[in-house]
């Protein structure tokens, strides 16, 4: 059931980080969203950070069409 929350929760977090300008700040963005996430639904803080950054990440490449930055 954890899993379950906090993996909605990234994917939820992850619309908000989409459009941001670079990979860093997008995992920045995700590392918090993932932490705070972790934190709230009582979660490994560190693991919740670590999946929250590679989301922010990657956002971008996995969903092309959504965001498009200048």
């Amino acid at each position: 059931m954890r899993i379950k929350s906090i993996t909605l929760a990234l994917v939820a977090c992850a619309g908000l980080v989409a459009c941001e300008g670079t990979d860093l700040e997008r995992g920045l963005i995700g590392a918090g969203a993932g932490a705070a996430t972790a934190a709230a639904t009582g979660n490994n803080v560190a693991a919740g950070a670590a999946v929250g950054g590679v989301a922010g990440v990657v956002c971008d490449d996995l969903t092309p069409g959504i965001c498009k930055n200048n």
